[in-house]
């Protein structure tokens, strides 16, 4: 019975938060079904352009979400409910001084993502135009990041999740609306965007007032902004910072050595690449239940349940791993043929479907690992393994891609996977010594 209440715990916090997962990217996918049908193909492009500019940016400043996750729920396991709303100000303050800074810095960011990513001569003035209107949905957007981060420390993902679903659904009405009603043609699924981001905060922050209102007496100013704090809130987040960066590093030139393979080899790592994405929607949830629980534990000075909560994600992570794995086995070519009607592609996937089939088994460590170490605020831990992480990648990737081609990119993306997990094994049992130790 005790087992069953565990693992209902972690299930309680990894599926409103993989449900979240899913419909994160279909805010781009909507936007782009829409233009879709305005008789330029142009515009799809455009989208494109404009989504991967702002996942980009989103993504490196994903610290402002795991950062607030880990010290919520550990100061929510040592009942300092002070400290608790504390960090959820503190957050608030900081993402949205960082979007008023982007907002500020519009013009130079977008000449260097332009740079980054050459659109061509028919995309790039309709690109521009969206990113000029959705930049103003930054506020609401890292405003959105602090918010869910506070909310999985405090062991709630289904506000999160309510507000995903709120935020596409409000993103459908208005951009159509926008578009067909009102005949505002491109901008309008621009707007709509910046409309759907808004709602999204505001039913975010309503749904505060409505569930943890009664913690505003705990609200105490002083030492909001202390050094103390504020040094250990950069540190913090300083280094999932840099490791995002490292993240963003191998991804984006896992992207661009395939493109400089030709378009067909392109086309086959990005198919094969979404059989990962979706694994990864899953993985993410029960890293999200390690941030949660294990901060929870660790605040609360329970280092045994925060051993026996690694074991159970563990658990959770090899069910993942050994389900997909198998559908994909049984059911690989019927998924890329989902994906993609170019008979070419899909026969030249085959060559390297097995890579695909091992990424999961090679990256669920790291997954888990990266939601206990949040947890644990250990952050130092993951910066150092993606940086050895990291250069393993590019090692294998040089050494051998003359002989090996793209089999070498993936083999690369499989070691990089593999070193991150393994390392920060070894980091952990380092740092459950100490945590030991420090409680004797």
């Amino acid at each position: 019975m005790t087992i069953n209440k565990h693992h209902r715990r972690i299930l309680s916090i990894a599926v409103p938060s993989i449900v979240s997962n899913i419909t994160v990217p279909l805010l781009g996918l909507i936007d782009i079904a829409i233009v879709g049908h305005l008789g330029n193909v142009s515009y799809i492009g455009a989208i494109a352009v404009g989504s991967m500019i702002f996942n980009l940016v989103y993504w490196i400043f994903g610290f402002l979400r795991m950062g607030a996750s880990g010290m919520t729920s550990q100061a929510l396991g040592s009942r300092n409910l002070s400290e608790v709303m504390r960090l959820l100000l503190r957050s608030l303050a900081v993402s949205l001084a960082i979007a008023l800074l982007l907002i500020i810095l519009q013009t130079p960011l977008q000449q260097i993502m332009f740079a980054l990513i050459q659109p061509t001569a028919d995309i790039a003035p309709l690109s521009s135009t969206y990113y000029y209107i959705v930049i103003w949905g930054a506020p609401a957007m890292l405003g959105l990041y602090g918010l869910t981060g506070w909310y999985i420390g405090m062991q709630n993902t289904r506000i999160p999740m309510l507000v995903s679903i709120i935020q596409n659904i409000t993103n459908i009405i208005a951009s159509l609306t926008l578009v067909a009603g009102l005949g505002m043609g491109f901008r309008g699924v621009a707007v709509g965007t910046v409309i759907a981001q808004y709602t999204g905060f505001f039913v975010a922050l309503a749904l505060l007032l409505r569930y943890y209102g009664r913690l505003g007496k705990y609200i105490e100013l002083g030492g909001l902004f202390a050094r103390s704090a504020m040094t250990r809130f950069f540190s913090v987040n300083g280094d999932i910072f840099m490791r995002t960066l490292f993240l963003v590093a191998v991804n984006l030139f896992f992207t661009s050595a395939g493109a400089r393979q030709g378009a067909v080899i392109l086309a086959v790592n990005t198919v094969l690449m979404q059989l990962y994405l979706l694994f990864s929607y899953f993985m993410d949830g029960f890293a999200y239940a390690g941030e949660a629980i294990c901060g929870h534990y660790y605040g609360a000075g329970n280092n045994a349940a925060v051993r026996a909560t690694v074991r159970r994600l563990f658990l959770w992570g090899a069910v993942v791993v050994a389900v997909f794995t198998a559908v994909y086995a049984l059911g690989g070519e019927g998924f890329l043929h989902l994906l993609t009607d170019d008979n070419t592609v899909i026969a030249a996937s085959g060559e390297y479907f097995p890579w695909a089939l091992a990424v999961p088994l090679a990256g669920v460590a790291a997954f888990v690992w990266d939601g206990v170490f949040i947890g644990l605020t250990a952050t130092r831990g993951m910066l150092v393994s993606s940086v050895i992480a990291a250069v393993a990648f590019f090692s294998t990737y040089f050494l051998l891609q003359p002989s090996l081609g793209n089999h070498a990119l993936w083999l690369a993306q499989i070691v990089y996977l593999s070193m991150r997990g393994i390392i920060q094994s070894v980091i952990f049992r380092r740092l459950h010594y100490k945590m030991i130790h420090s409680a004797c």
